[in-house]
């Protein structure tokens, strides 16, 4: 229902449909200009917003790809990181929010959340109620083991968190940065193996 997972060489874009332009979260170089003909294969509205799930380039390096009338949005630590990186392949954001904030535009409403850094500062949820979809990027990978280092995270107790706080949504569907879409059996089946771990 106007939700879309794009995924490319073993990672993994959204985009939202909102009657009024087009809600975009993460822009990675391994998709690159194909995520605008994915949306133009479903849509004709405009992109109107690009969500940084986090600073790291392998998910935002094809943000200059983007108009530059796209407002780009981020949690404060992401916009810090950029800011100090002065790379134009990915720009700092127009819109920054600090800990939580809630984007509605057209149909669709997007909570955007920072749980803590459970892989980088500035990492964040992002919640669509309306679909119950939540992507969260770098946390986990459905049906998968962690990546090494429990996917780079800087804190442990941090990422251990970050499951607890995942389930605490009501959603149906997990997207995640890096392969399959899941659901919350997988969020639970990877606590389960990391609290063993």
């Amino acid at each position: 229902d106007g939700v879309f997972v794009i995924s490319a060489s073993g990672y993994n874009a959204m985009f939202l449909t909102t009657g009024q332009g087009v809600i975009v979260v993460d822009a990675p170089p391994s998709i690159g200009d194909r995520i605008f003909k994915a949306i133009s294969e479903v849509t004709d509205e405009p992109v109107k917003y690009l969500v940084y799930s986090h600073a790291h380039r392998d998910h935002i390096g094809a943000a200059h790809l983007f108009q530059p009338n796209v407002e780009i949005i981020a949690e404060k630590n992401t916009a810090d990181i950029l800011a100090t990186a002065n790379d134009p392949e990915r720009p700092i954001p127009t819109t920054t929010f600090v800990d939580n904030t809630t984007l509605t535009f057209g149909n669709k409403t997007l909570q955007l959340t920072y749980p803590g850094q459970y892989h980088q500062r500035g990492n964040i949820f992002i919640y669509n109620p309306e679909q119950k979809v939540l992507m969260a990027v770098d946390q986990l990978s459905p049906g998968e083991v962690p990546w090494k280092h429990l996917a780079g995270t800087p804190e442990v107790p941090a990422l251990m968190r970050s499951y607890d706080q995942a389930l605490g949504y009501e959603f149906d569907v997990y997207v995640p940065g890096h392969g399959k879409v899941g659901t919350k059996e997988d969020i639970s089946l990877q606590r389960e193996y990391v609290t063993d771990l």
